[in-house]
């Protein structure tokens, strides 16, 4: 029995007492150390989380630095995307974080907070995605009033609606829905329960839903669209077909790219067990942090007035690094 645990303790990357004692006594500290780094191992699906979650902090701290400066980027699209990035960042900072509390700094507690923040984050970026769905249904449904004040109110009150949701969520393994006190009621992803990963599963299930439904009722619209203007010019030229073929396919990527990136993760969520081996989990979370990596790039960098600001950020930075070095002695 105390040899088993010897090498439980061992697994974690924690030294145990006997090899303290008896490198004291010896005098060969350097070979309890060698035995106690040969003993701790990083797993590698944690090294591609933290890695996946240095590159989505990369990208989205980009997008939210571009809108927060550029203030003509202040309508309600814009908003929505600036949502999206700030929730993707938090997302990509909490891998990094999740990676370094797991193996520099070990604490439960430490680990709810952590695994909490991490449900918020992802939740919200989520909720962001139905909110620009949402979006991008009623501008085309309510084109003649989009572009008001009162839309930038709506698009406000939704998002503290979905944020403030995403915030209940990721509260309640921290202010107790969790597996610490009894280990039996643990789901694959510890410590939450498997109650609390069945309402997040459930709830993500809700919005691909809501999502599908309304993506089908915008290509509804923008064939019905480009229809009319078809016959009102009597024809039906290859330029429209072209441009309402693109429409439809990018819809297509966008929610296509959203299920096969949490699908995987949400029906495991819902039939795995924590018996199960842990590379289950792994195997499907990771392609839903991919989520997060793709978004800026549909939804931000492919934007024509979010590359013009990018365009003019770092052409300000080169013209101004040039200004430096072209100056002459005398002058500086």
């Amino acid at each position: 029995m105390n040899e088993s645990g010897a090498v439980n303790e061992s697994s974690t990357g924690l030294l145990p007492a006997t090899w303290l004692e008896s490198g004291a006594l010896d005098g060969n500290v350097s070979i309890a150390l060698s035995a106690t780094a040969r003993a701790f191992h990083v797993n590698p699906w944690d090294i591609m989380l933290c890695l996946s979650g240095t590159v989505i902090a990369c990208e989205n701290a980009i997008v939210v630095a571009i809108i927060f400066y550029t203030p003509t980027l202040r309508n309600p699209m814009f908003v929505l995307i600036g949502s999206l990035a700030t929730a993707d960042l938090l997302a990509g900072i909490g891998l990094i974080l999740n990676f370094v509390f797991r193996y520099v700094i070990s604490s439960e507690t430490i680990s709810l907070v952590t695994v909490g923040f991490l449900v918020a984050s992802f939740a919200a970026s989520i909720s962001s995605l139905l909110a620009i769905t949402v979006d991008r249904y009623l501008s085309l449904y309510n084109a003649l009033t989009y572009f008001s004040e009162k839309t930038l109110q709506y698009v406000h009150l939704m998002l503290v609606g979905s944020w403030g949701a995403s915030l209940c969520l990721g509260l309640l393994p921290v202010l107790g829905w969790n597996c610490l006190d009894d280990a039996s009621t643990c789901s694959i992803v510890r410590p939450l329960t498997r109650t609390n990963l069945t309402l997040l599963a459930t709830s993500f299930f809700f919005i691909f839903l809501l999502m599908l439904s309304l993506y089908f009722k915008i290509c509804k619209i923008v064939c019905r669209h480009a229809h009319q203007i078809a016959l009102q010019q009597h024809f039906f030229t290859t330029s429209h077909y072209v441009a309402t073929k693109k429409g439809v396919s990018t819809l297509a990527i966008i929610l296509g790219t959203f299920g096969a990136s949490w699908l995987p993760f949400a029906i495991y969520c819902l039939v795995g067990e924590p018996e199960y081996p842990a590379v289950y989990t792994y195997a499907t979370l990771l392609p839903a942090t991919y989520n997060s990596m793709i978004n800026p790039i549909i939804y931000a960098y492919r934007n024509a007035d979010i590359q013009r600001s990018i365009c003019l950020l770092f052409c300000g930075c080169f013209q101004t690094a040039g200004s430096h070095r072209s100056r002459s002695p005398s002058e500086v």
